[in-house]
């Protein structure tokens, strides 16, 4: 099935081996997005990375990765909860337009002050749990280069990520080493395995992450190993925009404003920042912006698809 996180432990659980394929949850995300193909790639690539390392949050709260970059792409932002909802959004520099064979460098970095954000985020402040943040240069040819050094810098956790992403789905595997109790890496023989899980990982293809489900990618590459299997997880895309949340800000701009924007046109129309999903209010919902009770637009949303 797709829209789902699998996780494995090699027999000495010296290694971890993560995948997830997103189809319907992917699409869904990009229902209201027009990005050029390159740019889809890259946040989808994004989109399944985040799933993969936010599956082993030992908090409630969410892990944000975030490329901000002085090329054409500004930014690109991947948000995944514990829970593993996934939001993510780009964002295009006015004016430039996006080369169709860019790549991570030249669409984000090519005067070198792009960046890499690592942002955890806990639903629940307390003293000992305090949002962190890991800024780090934009280094690496790909989004799983990008991820795998800050990793082995930030973390020192040997990562390796294979990332794929289109219109249609976004994919991944994950590898990584775990360490012992006490944070010391594992030695002899768990290096034999981690080798070997290395090796055999890295003949995996991109094509063979778009076209083939989970299942038959690990049947293919660790088909001689007993591998742990765990259950499943459930990924769902989740963006908290509502209309609710559209009128309150259209209340923030104020009746004139309002009614100045009427003026020009036969409705106001508001795209959700994050998504882009498409929100719509006529002159009588706006009317109802300012007219408290129940028959008010904020009592009765209504969304444009």
């Amino acid at each position: 099935m797709s829209d789902q996180l699998k996780k494995y432990l090699l027999p000495d659980h010296s290694t971890r081996i993560e995948t997830v394929r997103l189809t319907g949850a992917w699409q869904t995300g990009l229902a209201h997005q027009s990005y050029p193909p390159c740019i889809q790639q890259l946040l989808g690539e994004l989109v399944a990375a985040a799933v993969l390392l936010a599956s082993n949050l030992k908090f409630d709260g969410s892990l944000i990765l975030q490329l901000q970059g002085d090329g054409p792409v500004s930014l690109i932002l991947v948000e995944c909860t514990s829970t593993l909802e996934i939001r993510a959004t780009a964002t295009l520099r006015e004016g430039q337009e996006a080369p169709a064979n860019g790549t991570l460098q030249s669409l984000m970095n090519p005067n070198g002050n792009g960046r890499f954000a690592v942002v955890l985020d806990p639903r629940r402040k307390t003293r000992d749990m305090q949002p962190y943040q890991g800024i780090v240069p934009l280094e690496g040819e790909t989004v799983a280069q990008v991820l795998e050094l800050y990793m082995q810098k930030s973390e020192q956790l040997d990562t390796r990520l294979w990332l794929a992403a289109n219109g249609q789905c976004a994919a991944g595997m994950l590898l990584q080493r775990l360490p012992t109790q006490g944070g010391k890496t594992n030695m002899m023989p768990q290096d034999e395995t981690w080798t070997r899980a290395l090796t055999l990982a890295q003949t995996l293809q991109t094509d063979e992450l778009i076209e083939l489900d989970s299942d038959e990618i690990i049947k293919r590459l660790f088909w001689e190993e007993p591998l742990l299997a765990f259950d499943p997880s459930p990924v769902i895309w989740h963006c908290p925009c509502t209309r609710e949340r559209v009128a309150d800000m259209l209340r923030m701009l104020g009746r004139d404003e309002i009614e100045s924007i009427l003026a020009e046109r036969d409705q106001v129309d508001v795209a959700c920042n994050f998504c882009g999903k498409p929100y719509a209010f006529d002159s009588v919902d706006c009317a109802g912006l300012f007219t408290p009770g129940p028959d008010s637009a904020h009592a009765h949303p209504r969304s444009v698809h």
